[in-house]
C-alpha cells in the first residue's frame, strides 16, 4: 500500500515535472499540414459511408456501418495525433517511469514488448475487421488494405521510439518510405469510403 501511494506522489509531482513534451504542433512542414488533412478528409468520407450504407442488404448492413464508424474515430486520433506528437508524450513518461522505478538499464526488453504488443493489437485489429465486413468484402476490401498500410506505419512509428529511425529515413524515388506507407493508406481508405458512399446514392436513387 505504502509503495503504491508513494509512486502516486511521485507519478503527481516528479514524473511531470520531468517530461520535455508540451501541447503544440508537431510537424508544421507542408507535408505534415497535408498528411493530416487527409486524415480529416478521410474521417469525414468515412463518416459518409457510415451514413449512406442503407442501400446494402440488411444482413451486411450494420456490420458496414460499424465497420465505417470505427475507421472514422481511428482517423480521427491519427490525425490529432499527426499534429500533437502524443507519441512523444507517451515516450517520456515511459522514460520517466522506468527512471523512477529502478529497471531504466533493462527498458530495452520492455521496449520490444511493446512493439510486439503494439503489432499484435494492429493484425487483432484487422482480423476483427476482416470477419465485421467479410460479407462486404468486394465493398470494403481496399479500405481494409489502407488499414494494413497504416497499421504497419504505426508498428514502424512504435518501433522509431526504439532505436530504429533508419526505417522512417529510407526512400524510393526520393520519398521517405514511412510517407509512402502513411498517404497511401489514407488513399486507399480515403477512394473506398467515396466509391461507396457514390454507390449507396446511386442504388438508393435506383429503387
Amino acid at each position: 500500500m505504502a509503495g503504491n501511494r508513494g509512486f502516486l506522489l511521485m507519478w503527481h509531482f516528479q514524473i511531470p515535472c520531468a517530461i520535455q513534451w508540451r501541447p503544440g504542433i508537431g510537424d508544421p512542414t507542408v507535408m505534415g499540414w497535408l498528411t493530416t488533412v487527409c486524415y480529416f478528409a478521410c474521417a469525414y468520407l468515412c463518416a459518409r459511408a457510415a451514413r449512406d450504407t442503407h442501400a446494402q442488404p440488411a444482413v451486411s448492413r450494420r456490420d458496414s456501418a460499424t465497420f465505417w464508424v470505427i475507421l472514422t474515430v481511428l482517423l480521427v486520433g491519427l490525425g490529432v495525433n499527426k499534429q500533437f506528437d502524443l507519441q512523444s508524450l507517451l515516450t517520456e513518461v515511459g522514460r520517466e517511469i522506468a527512471r523512477s522505478q529502478g529497471w531504466y538499464e533493462r527498458r530495452r526488453h520492455v521496449q520490444e514488448l511493446f512493439v510486439v504488443g503494439i503489432a499484435l493489437a494492429g493484425i487483432g485489429l484487422l482480423v476483427f475487421f476482416g470477419v465485421l465486413i467479410r460479407k462486404s468484402l468486394a465493398r470494403q476490401g481496399l479500405a481494409l488494405l489502407g488499414m494494413v498500410f497504416l497499421a504497419c506505419f504505426v508498428v514502424i512509428r512504435a518501433s522509431s521510439f526504439h532505436h530504429v529511425d533508419y526505417m522512417l529515413h529510407l526512400q524510393l524515388a526520393g520519398v521517405k518510405l514511412s510517407l509512402i506507407v502513411e498517404l497511401g493508406g489514407i488513399g486507399l481508405v480515403m477512394v473506398t469510403a467515396a466509391r461507396n458512399a457514390r454507390r449507396e446514392r446511386q442504388e438508393r436513387q435506383e429503387r
